[in-house]
């Protein structure tokens, strides 16, 4: 078997892989490796095929990291209804304090206190944020 089908098959496989990731990574690395199978094409020896693939792989995984597909959004947990099951829901506070409450929720006490334009009036609240033991609560 010639070079080119070995580095066409790797690379296959590597995309193969990738299918089951889903990040992009291993198909930079797969036209790194793809590159080797079109260098050992024109046929230059194999530390030239090894070269190219790593070069082209890592500049190709390089360009993926600062593109907006290679970096997750940071998105702040406390906020994130996919991290915290308890964003969205709603509570009844009875009375406020200064801004605060307690609340029984989900069969436990929790400290609640207003989020920002929300109004201390007694009455359903939605949960916007969880800062540990306290929800950050917005009217409904």
């Amino acid at each position: 078997m010639a070079d080119w089908t070995w580095w066409l098959a790797a690379a296959g496989a590597l995309v193969i892989v990738e299918l089951f990731t889903g990040t992009f990574y291993l198909l930079m690395i797969a036209i790194g490796v793809a590159c080797g199978a079109v260098a050992a094409l024109t046929g230059v020896g194999m530390p030239v095929q090894i070269l190219t693939a790593a070069v082209v792989g890592a500049i190709a995984t390089g360009l993926l990291h600062r593109s907006r597909f290679g970096a997750p959004g940071r998105q702040d947990t406390a906020r994130d209804p996919n991290v915290n099951m308890d964003i969205g829901q709603s509570v009844h506070v009875a009375t406020w304090t200064d801004g605060k409450a307690r609340v029984m929720y989900r069969g436990a006490p929790w400290d609640v206190e207003l989020g920002p334009g929300a109004l201390a009036e007694a009455g359903s609240f939605r949960i916007v944020e969880v800062q540990g033991s306290r929800l950050i609560v917005a009217n409904s």
